[in-house]
């Protein structure tokens, strides 16, 4: 119960917070600069978070003024964030990837007065469209950046021309119901809506997280995900009121590198990251030879069969410790060798990836929720040792969770937001009369009180035979399949579903190696009659797991992956199944000729 009580109001208050209970000294946040760790102690960043906000007041920001900010992980977001909050305006977080529209639309839509970027890799995207940013005054580079004032100028200016006392009174004029951050959703559903989130909500959700996950000082966190996703925000914020230190990648592609140098206790992750850390030890084991290859399928195979609930046999346990020593503590090498537990969200994961890596060591902890519920409804969790594979765990002890008649998921409570920016016709249509978020997902609660997700409500279609499916339930067990990388379900009004498959080309090609199969170009491999049928061979495994009506009956392969460029995936890597429909009219069209 003591950390219920300590847990502070408003997010910026866990600055002194932190400072108090760890030290002054205490490493809060490291970024990779450069192939080197920089490490920021918790007084570097006070004194750091302090002068942006002393620059902001000296520029004339007000409360309730909106500021953007575009950049990808590294501690000045959370330094900009913070010092954003102090003076109350609001932060408003973009994804740095979103196209220019979208950035013209949620920076004119916030009406912010100033932008901050990370460098010239997102300047140059915005330079174009300077003329038609309304309402920008001032853009801001991270990084040095030609003909933008840097940072480190704004922190010079900050300390030599701030106001401390006007500081002073900015943040005492602050509570906890003012509005912490405006995050824009992703636009699956067509026009990007403001959330908007107040210090309540978000100090609410961390106060039920921080219960259910064992960290203290000695924990490191490691980062990945956009900070502009409430998910990753949230899981950050939520492990430093424990004490954690937070380490940011440097890049996409330097995830494993950079995981191996900071060895971390903790990680959290979308089901893609995992999936893909699985292919490339299935394709690891590949390369093997003899008996060594045959002990680590072995291995692996034993895992996919692992019961969470603790109802593993003698024999079971005993085979699993020779699996651990001769493969297990191998793969968890790969993440350092210290990972605690992976706590994963924001699509589901196959359950046999989350028993393997539960089966090696580093227990997998599905939850779920949405940015206006800030963000988590419901997790798993290693504190209480409720725990299912399957599941997103129990829903939060501060919510009302319940499945309306249509088999909907709907949310009540501290965390849910206050409402959509500018729009009060469009959060009336999603918070009902009761308060109940509506979130558009369809689940159950089982008998043992686990939510479990079964669909989206919006994305369920009709065959002409009647029947219901779930295109992400049929998307999920074709990724099962290590060729498999991405997939989309059609079937609208049709007698049977299909889908448009693209292949995981690194093991397609390790396949024809194996296989003696000369490989040319990807766009020329997925016309291959040999090719056509191993992916063919891969979905009918598929299909036996699923009902008579949901197979995937015929497929196109497709030699690219889908485009952020083209807005056929969100900022968050969701796909925009309206927009893919639309772009692959013709061969969606031919799929269900007779």
């Amino acid at each position: 119960m003591d950390l219920y009580l300590n847990v502070p109001e408003r997010i910026f208050d866990l600055l002194p917070k932190y400072e108090k209970e760890f030290g002054s000294d205490k490493v809060m946040l490291a970024g990779k600069e450069n192939g080197k760790w920089r490490p920021y102690t918790i007084s570097e960043t006070i004194a750091i978070v302090d002068a942006i906000s002393l620059f902001l007041l000296n520029a004339g920001i007000k409360k309730n003024d909106k500021i953007a900010l575009a950049s990808r992980n590294c501690p000045e977001w959370n330094f900009i964030d913070w010092a954003i909050q102090q003076v109350g305006a609001v932060p408003v977080p973009l994804y740095p990837t979103i196209s220019q529209e979208d950035y013209i639309y949620d920076l004119n839509h916030s009406e912010a007065r100033m932008l901050f970027v990370f460098g010239n890799d997102i300047y140059h995207k915005l330079h174009p469209i300077k003329d038609e940013l309304q309402f920008i005054e001032q853009v801001i580079s991270i990084r040095p950046t030609e003909g933008l004032t840097s940072l480190q100028e704004v922190i010079r200016i900050g300390n030599e021309k701030g106001d401390r006392t006007l500081l002073e009174t900015a943040k005492s004029a602050v509570s906890k119901d003012d509005v912490a951050s405006i995050i824009y959703t992703s636009g699956t559903m067509g026009t990007p809506k403001g959330v908007m989130l107040t210090h309540h909500n978000m100090s609410s959700n961390i106060m039920n997280l921080d219960v259910l996950f064992p960290a203290d000082h000695n924990t490191v966190l490691f980062s990945y995900l956009p900070l502009s996703h409430i998910f990753e925000h949230e899981v950050v914020l939520a492990f430093m009121n424990l004490g954690a230190s937070v380490h940011y990648t440097e890049s996409m592609g330097s995830i494993v590198n950079d995981i191996g140098e900071v060895q971390p206790t903790i990680f959290d992750s979308i089901p893609r990251l995992v999936e893909k850390f699985h292919d490339r030890m299935l394709l690891t084991g590949s390369k093997m030879k003899g008996f060594k290859k045959n002990i680590f399928f072995w291995a692996i195979n034993l895992g996919y069969r692992y019961d969470e609930c603790h109802q593993n046999s003698f024999f079971y346990e005993l085979k699993r410790k020779v699996a651990d020593k001769l493969v297990y503590r191998k793969l968890r090498a790969i993440f350092g060798g210290n990972v605690q537990f992976i706590i994963v969200g924001g699509a589901a994961i196959q359950p046999r990836l989350a028993k393997l890596f539960t089966a090696m060591g580093i227990p997998v902890m599905e939850g779920y929720g949405l940015t206006e519920t800030s963000p988590v409804i419901a997790v798993n969790s290693p504190v209480t040792k409720k725990i299912k594979i399957g599941t997103v765990g129990e829903p939060l002890q501060n919510l009302s969770v319940k499945i309306s008649s249509e088999g909907e998921i709907l949310v009540k409570g501290p965390s849910v937001m206050l409402g959509y920016y500018k729009d009060p016709e469009q959060t009336a249509q999603v918070i009902d009369a009761e308060g109940y978020f509506h979130t558009g997902d369809r689940g159950i609660i089982d008998k043992d009180g686990f939510l479990k997700l079964t669909g989206r409500i919006k994305e369920i279609f009709k065959t002409s035979m009647g029947k219901y499916i779930s295109p992400s339930l049929v998307e999920n067990k074709l990724l099962e399949s290590p060729f498999i990388n991405s997939a989309v379900v059609v079937g609208e009004n049709q007698k049977f579903a299909a889908a448009l498959i693209i292949p995981d080309f690194e093991q397609l090609r390790e396949w024809c190696t194996q296989q003696q199969i000369a490989y040319s170009f990807d766009s020329e491999m997925i016309k291959e009659k040999v090719i056509i049928k191993k992916i063919r061979d891969e979905i009918n495994v598929c299909n036996q797991s699923l009902g008579e009506y949901e197979r995937v009956m015929r497929f196109e392969l497709l030699p690219t992956e889908w485009s952020l460029e083209k807005g056929e995936i969100t900022g968050t890597l969701k796909v925009r199944r309206s927009v893919i429909t639309e772009h692959y009219k013709d061969l969606i069209e031919n799929m269900f000729k007779e």
